[in-house]
């Protein structure tokens, strides 16, 4: 592959893995803020066990977390994805942990919506440091 295929797909790796994690980081988020805000406008906020509020708070932080990933890849892919898989890898043992009997499946499609951006961010900057 010549050097200007690989950078032009290291680019578009960049470009597709930024739309992919900034959706999925902004709608996870946006899901749990406004479950959050449903439940303190019904009152259920205050009937909600303190573990409950626990679970949602660190959801809440790991979208955080990977939005935070998605921006810094602007300046830094290699971190970037390194943030995001770390990120898969603790949403996957999460959802693993407290699903039940569905455990593989929610730890998978929790984990898949940020692997996915992080391995392409860590290929774009494979491919955009290699030369042939």
């Amino acid at each position: 592959m010549s050097a200007s295929n690989q950078q032009r797909l290291a680019k578009r790796m960049r470009l597709a893995a930024r739309v992919i994690g900034l959706i999925a980081a902004g709608f996870f988020l946006f899901m749990l803020i406004a479950s959050a805000i449903g439940e303190v406008i019904t009152g259920a906020w205050e009937t909600t066990s303190q573990a409950d509020k626990i679970q949602g708070s660190l959801l809440a932080a790991f979208a955080a977390i990977a939005l935070v990933g998605c921006i810094v890849s602007w300046w830094r892919e290699r971190l970037a994805g390194i943030v995001l898989i770390l990120t898969a890898v603790g949403l996957g043992a999460y959802g693993g942990a407290i699903a039940g009997r569905h455990n593989i499946i929610v730890g998978l499609v929790l984990a898949l919506m940020y692997l996915v951006p992080g391995g392409l961010f860590l290929i774009s900057w494979r491919l955009s440091r290699k030369t042939p």
